[in-house]
């Protein structure tokens, strides 16, 4: 999974409507009278809180149904507040509460003498009803991260304001609030360089709550993506740590007692590919020395399968997971957004030599863009089938604030300058998966709307998700180094007998979970514990699935998505005939009511070597 670089107290999930760039003029700007400095007798702090905003339980990357099994609550720790925290005085006292993982009592906040907020665009809501939470407690409130940095005036509630990448804005306001400033905004222009950047504060977090921790070694991406703002806010040129800093935050989870789920949070992994590299051989020495005390994944671009020697260090690492944005299947879409990284490429053969590493492909998607035709949702799915991409993230085109496709869309006025991502769905459920269009489109809205209905439909049916999972294991050629201690191997057997007894004899999917374990068993054992994560994910995707298509079918009604008696009628008549809407837990209700269908339309999986 799931999901970036630092931007001020911002946490690292993935992905692109959780990115943004430094103020530029394409919103309103703050006031002047806004910015105050008044100046009062030097503030004397003890205790800082730190408050990690509750995300919806409906994103895509929010799989808690997975977390219980393991016994953790939320995926992914909150590496931007913990990375901030490291910038903050030795002597104060820091506290964090990640509402993923833990209620917040009003104590907490009445026992600090400051509170930082950080968080993306979907945690929005959120965020705001914790300052105001803040506030009737007498308390003030920092707020930072890529949202309140892209749209700082949804955030005038706040005391102060810390935009941008902490190790450059922090200090200012650390400055300002020792000459006694009661209120300010905080924007360094310049990009901090990465070997500034402290060893993130691992010891604040409880690493039985996560299944994933996080580090990052680069900021920025050398490719020029229309709708994405990290080349915007990051630059082109990507920025690194060096090897030693990483094998110290490396060395410090290790000393810490974490083993397991490391991700590089990088939103391109082989930005920069000597630094990669060197990164990876210095991680190596380090990882073969302590044992393998971690497995890992990232995000990458896809010419990662051009890289033999950077693949093939991935493999001996144990890199597991690594996320791609493809985007789309057609190339006229690709060229005309900025994809130019994926033109002319065989994807299905490229994600096969990623495959051959033993590394699974989580891919992304977009629908909504301009040169977008009838027909894309079927050849979205014929991709994702003959990729035997099981985990594939398919979302709707927003255009994030400053970037390249949002100032183009003003300038063509369409852009919906008054859409709120908060109207969307409900308060915080809303991330790439339901929220997007927020400009008018070229194609019908209707007709992309039902293009996603049917990808939901194709791709999350049990049988349909089973047999990508079970092409997918058949590829793979696993060569495990991770090392599990005894207490993960306990917490693993757990979960594989409660997966087990939750998807195992469940009508609708017990089928394809003990025929997959038993062609794997005795085809491609090494594929087996690979095999058995995918499939317990069904737990998270199948309910999320449904989720969205109730989502989806609301939107369809909308004024804006179709107007009035017409919008009602929008839902069904755009599937194809023969594939009724319903719940994904009754399709396929029992194995006999459908042959198990093959991974692709064609009828072909992958071929295998």
């Amino acid at each position: 999974m799931a999901s970036d670089p630092l931007s001020g107290l911002f946490f690292p999930g993935k992905r692109r409507i959780c990115t943004l760039r430094p103020r530029e003029a394409t919103f309103s700007p703050i006031p002047k009278q806004t910015v105050r400095r008044k100046t009062k007798e030097r503030l004397i702090l003890r205790k800082v809180l730190l408050l990690h905003p509750r995300f919806s339980p409906h994103g895509f990357w929010n799989y808690r149904e997975v977390c219980r099994l393991v016994g953790a609550k939320y995926p992914a720790s909150p590496l931007g507040l913990i990375t901030m925290a490291a910038l903050l005085p030795k002597d104060w006292d820091v506290e964090l509460v990640d509402l993923n993982t833990r209620e917040l009592e009003d104590s907490r906040i009445d026992e600090a003498d400051l509170v930082f907020i950080g968080g993306m665009l979907p945690q929005q809501e959120e965020i705001l009803r914790l300052v105001d939470r803040v506030h009737r407690r007498g308390k003030k409130a920092v707020v930072g991260g890529p949202d309140p940095t892209s749209q700082p005036e949804r955030y005038r509630s706040a005391d102060y304001l810390v935009l941008g990448e902490a190790e450059a804005s922090l200090p200012l306001f650390l400055e300002d609030l020792e000459r006694g400033a009661s209120s300010g905004v905080y924007e360094a222009k310049e990009r901090p360089d990465m070997s500034a950047s402290p060893v993130p504060r691992f010891d604040l977090l409880n690493f039985s709550d996560y299944v994933m921790v996080g580090v990052q070694f680069s900021r920025g991406c050398p490719f020029n993506c229309e709708f994405c703002d990290i080349i915007e806010l990051y630059g082109r040129v990507p920025r690194t740590k060096s090897p030693g800093q990483i094998v110290e935050e490396l060395e410090t989870l290790y000393r810490l007692g974490h083993r397991g789920h490391v991700d590089f949070v990088d939103d391109n992994f082989i930005g920069n590919r000597k630094r990669a590299k060197e990164i990876l051989q210095a991680v190596l020495e380090w990882s073969r020395r302590r044992g393998h005390p971690f497995y890992f994944s990232t995000e990458a671009s896809l010419n990662l399968a051009d890289e033999e020697e950077i693949l093939s260090l991935m493999a001996e690492l144990d890199f597991r997971y690594v996320f791609i944005g493809i985007e789309s299947p057609d190339e006229s879409i690709l060229e005309s957004a900025g994809k130019t990284a994926n033109l002319r490429r065989d994807i299905p053969g490229d994600l096969r030599k990623i495959y051959r590493r033993g590394i699974v492909v989580n891919a992304g998607f977009i629908l909504g863009f301009d040169d977008e035709t009838d027909g894309i949702g079927a050849r979205i799915v014929d991709l994702v089938q003959r990729g035997a991409i099981c985990m594939a993230m398919v979302g709707l085109l927003y255009a994030l604030p400053n970037t390249r496709l949002t100032r183009r869309l003003r300038k063509e006025n369409r852009l919906f300058e008054d859409f709120d991502v908060r109207s969307q769905s409900s308060a915080v459920d809303v991330d790439q998966t339901t929220s997007g269009i927020n400009f008018s489109t070229r194609r019908p809205r209707e007709r992309i709307i039902a293009d996603y209905l049917f990808i939901l439909d194709q791709l999350y049916s049990p049988g349909d998700y089973f047999d990508r999972c079970l092409a997918l294991a058949r590829e793979l050629r696993v060569k495990p180094k991770f090392k599990p201690p005894l207490r993960v191997l306990a917490r693993n057997l757990r979960a594989f007998l409660g997966a087990s007894f939750r998807l195992g004899l469940r009508p609708s999917t017990a089928f394809y979970w003990w025929r997959n374990l038993a062609l794997v068993l005795f085809t491609r054992p090494s594929s087996l514990e690979t095999l058995v994560n995918l499939m317990v994910m069904y737990l998270h995707f199948g309910k999320q699935a449904a989720f969205l298509e109730e989502v989806m079918r609301a939107r369809l009604r909308e004024p804006r998505f179709g107007a009035g008696e017409k919008g009602r009628l929008l839902g069904l008549p755009f599937l194809p005939a023969g594939r009724p809407a319903r719940s994904m837990e009754a399709r396929c209700a029992c194995p006999g009511t459908r042959r198990p269908r093959d991974p692709s339309p064609s009828g072909r999986s992958l071929p295998r070597s």
